[in-house]
């Protein structure tokens, strides 16, 4: 399949960080939480399917309260850079080729800032991701450059090519 009969099988809607999600599962079993909203009650897991695409290739900043487990489906290559919260950074290379160091799943802690982007001339890459405690939005928060740069002005040059201006 194409990108665009993958957005329509799949349900994909755009998505506020960038690239397009779809829900597939959130968990009825709930567990109690420290966290305000929802009477700090989560679903114990969600599953999203997320899709970068050549015309919408970057996943911005942002950063979630839980941590979350990705699964590389199908595509290019999704390169992910992660800051966290002592200033220390790391790349991935989620894709298929593991010869050449690529990842098919790849962890990221909660509180840590992430950006994905698609690999130059991919026309899309897929994969799925695993939240848990289950996602919510109100544990979600989209980087502000200004403050991210305030925060971590060592990594200028990824805060400035990778955060809403």
């Amino acid at each position: 399949m194409n990108k665009e009969q993958l957005i329509q099988h799949l349900s994909l809607v755009r998505h506020d960080e960038g690239g397009y999600y779809s829900e597939t599962f959130r968990a009825e079993d709930k567990i109690q939480t420290q966290r305000e909203g929802l009477s700090g009650m989560r679903s114990l897991a969600t599953c999203i399917y997320y899709m970068l695409t050549q015309d919408n290739p970057i996943g911005y900043f942002h950063q979630n309260t839980s941590p979350i487990i990705h699964f590389f489906h199908s595509g290019s290559p999704l390169t992910y850079r992660l800051i966290h919260q002592d200033g220390s950074v790391e790349e991935y290379i989620l894709g298929p080729d593991l010869d050449k160091g690529h990842q098919l799943q790849l962890f990221v802690p909660g509180g840590c800032w992430k950006s994905t982007e698609l690999q130059a001339g991919g026309d899309y890459g897929l994969l799925s991701e695993i939240v848990t405690p289950g996602f919510e939005f109100i544990d979600a928060e989209i980087a502000n450059q200004t403050q991210l740069l305030k925060e971590f002005p060592q990594h200028e040059s990824w805060i400035r090519q990778f955060t809403y201006q």
